[in-house]
């Protein structure tokens, strides 16, 4: 038998794997050095983005494949949009990274000695986790696809717990809580998951992903797929597997947070894709069993974020309402299926990373004792204009209301295959959603552009807040009259963001 390697084809995986590698060595080499580390995980990020880029250029019907065998079968497959999904997952993880950088290279101002050396080992959780995020979408069978998707969700865990030694005991605790929910959550997923490989396998007589599948007992595939489906519905904070959101999203480090929130749905959706795909022609159940996620999703997202006094809360609630617009191309036959919840995806990606990082630019700022209240951005436009306005963009594109029109085509692409296949009901849902979503994201948008409170003096009270960042911590040391400033990569990273979603809103290009 003659296996066929690519190593070219599988370096967006292989690239951040090997700086994975590597940083570990270089802590056994140079311990107690945090900054060269995260040098190496940004150029394993770099390398494996710059190499899924000439995926971008695939016509239909092309892939860059490995690991192939003589019968046209490919354990790794990435055509157009499996590229287009691994750049979104390595182009938020290197922005995550760099939101992160001052909290795992060196202990901010009054933030205490941190004695762990514990960048080196964050720096490779988060590269583990990515490299299984990118794997996951061109997965060729069920044993590659349970793989990847425990390597993208594994790390993550740790990574929630793993919080900086200096931070308040109970602080320290509610991540551990934030991490056993999401460690809970994920074991539960996956034997979901198991169960749907075994059945998928007793319905096929094979584990490969072979296009259009055949099936000797049909009725065994049906419950096969929507186990799967279930299963995937997790990392996707899809109802009722949400559960775990909220929790870890306010307990985790903010940086960890923005991961969670935008990387790790990269995952999700890619192992939805891989599951449609192969079924072929997708029996109907399974697509009642996606549409009720959808539709569930949003209803229950919006809801609750609309009571959320947190920013941190209000953006896990909302990760949960957007599942649901990610969820609902797929609930129809349409070709465009796929495409149209990829196009979503990296639309809400882009979105909610600008959101988390104002968030953090705010909360470096320190000007209150809870600054990722909504109370205390209130007034932000008139305080720190350059913040708003990005953050407004962010909110409205999310939204889907103009002038972030990239925000309104992605609803458009994501709504056409429903209203393709006639599925009145789910198509009411969604625009019922659509008001929902206005009154969640106009509303921090009123508080954005009300007039300021007037501040009491003493400055803020240290240990405060919700999001848990080395900044965060920096801020609520300082002095009361203490002006902060934005760090530069804060900048920065607002900036590139900004310019990406005001680009997808003058040349908007659809579907991928």
């Amino acid at each position: 038998m003659t296996l066929e390697v690519d190593l070219s084809s599988v370096l967006p995986v292989l690239a951040p794997l090997a700086a994975a590698v590597l940083l570990l060595l270089m802590d056994a080499a140079l311990p107690g050095r945090r900054e060269p580390h995260l040098v190496v995980g940004a150029l394993g990020l770099a390398a494996g983005l710059v190499a899924a880029l000439p995926g971008l250029r695939l016509a239909v019907g092309e892939a860059r494949s490995s690991f192939c065998l003589a019968g046209g079968w490919c354990a790794y497959r990435a055509d157009h949009l499996v590229s287009a999904l691994q750049v979104c997952a390595l182009g938020a993880a290197l922005v995550v990274l760099v939101l992160t950088w001052r909290d795992w290279s060196a202990p901010g101002p009054g933030a205490g000695a941190e004695t762990t050396g514990r960048a080196p080992v964050v720096t490779a959780l988060l590269l583990a986790a990515t490299a299984g995020v990118v794997a996951v979408p061109a997965a060729g069978d069920l044993g590659s696809l349970l793989v990847a998707l425990e390597l993208a969700t594994l790390p993550t865990v740790a990574l929630v717990a793993l919080v900086r030694t200096t931070w308040a005991a109970d602080r320290r605790a509610r991540a551990v809580d934030g991490a056993v929910a999401l460690l809970t959550t994920s074991l539960v997923s996956f034997g979901l998951l198991a169960l749907g490989a075994a059945l998928w396998v007793a319905a096929t007589g094979s584990t490969r992903f072979d296009g259009a599948t055949r099936a000797e007992h049909p009725e065994l595939l049906v419950l096969a797929a929507v186990l799967l489906v279930a299963g995937l519905a997790f990392k996707v904070s899809a109802v009722p597997f949400h559960a775990w959101t909220p929790v870890t999203y306010a307990a985790a480090p903010l940086p960890v947070t923005a991961y969670l929130a935008t990387v790790s749905k990269v995952a999700a959706l890619g192992g939805l894709v891989v599951v449609v795909r192969a079924l072929g022609t997708v029996e109907g159940t399974t697509l009642v069993a996606v549409a009720v996620l959808a539709g569930a999703s949003m209803t229950v997202g919006n809801l609750v974020a609309l009571v959320q006094q947190d920013t941190v809360r209000l953006l896990a609630w909302s990760t949960v309402a957007q599942a649901g617009w990610v969820l609902l191309p797929l609930a129809s036959l349409s070709a465009q299926a796929a495409s149209a919840a990829g196009s979503y995806l990296v639309v809400y990606v882009t979105a909610t990373l600008l959101a988390f990082v104002v968030l953090a630019a705010v909360v470096a700022l320190g000007v209150q004792a809870r600054p990722a209240s909504l109370e205390a951005q209130r007034g932000l436009l008139r305080s720190h204009p350059w913040l708003a306005l990005p953050l407004m963009l962010a909110l409205l594109t999310l939204a889907g209301l103009p002038p972030a029109v990239a925000g309104v085509v992605a609803k458009v692409v994501a709504l056409r295959p429903v209203l393709g296949d006639e599925t009145w009901w789910l198509a009411l849902v969604a625009a019922v959603n659509i008001a929902l979503g206005l009154a969640v994201y106009l509303r921090w948008v009123a508080v954005l552009v009300a007039p300021a409170p007037r501040r009491q003096a003493g400055g803020v009270t240290a240990g405060q807040g919700e999001a848990g960042t080395g900044d965060q911590a920096a801020a609520a040391a300082a002095p009361a009259g203490d002006r902060r400033r934005v760090p530069v990569r804060l900048w920065a990273l607002t900036g590139l963001l900004t310019a990406l979603l005001v680009a997808g809103s003058i040349l908007p290009v659809g579907a991928l």
